[in-house]
């Protein structure tokens, strides 16, 4: 039962924080756009969907060398976020 119960949780916080991303694209929405790049803001969201698509295998996959190999793309794809952000 208990792994049921940790499942349900991390269910909860998926929600949570999908809901929160949500909001911020609705805020930033109303704002207007924020680029004046297309080509940069389809870049961005495609390593964002990218991340989430990644973020649900790890959390399916029960092999642990498929668990490693997700976590280094996860870094990368973290990474090529962060330098989309600061150019």
């Amino acid at each position: 039962m208990g792994d049921a119960g940790e499942g349900l949780v991390d269910a909860e916080s998926r929600l949570a924080e999908r809901m929160e991303e949500r909001e911020q694209e609705k805020r930033q929405a109303r704002m207007g756009p924020v680029t004046a790049d297309p080509e940069r803001a389809r870049e961005r969201e495609s390593l964002r969907l990218a991340r989430t698509e990644m973020e649900r295998q790890l959390e399916l996959t029960t092999s642990d060398v498929r668990r490693q190999q997700l976590s280094q793309a996860l870094g990368e794809l973290e990474k090529r976020l962060k330098a989309l952000s600061v150019k």
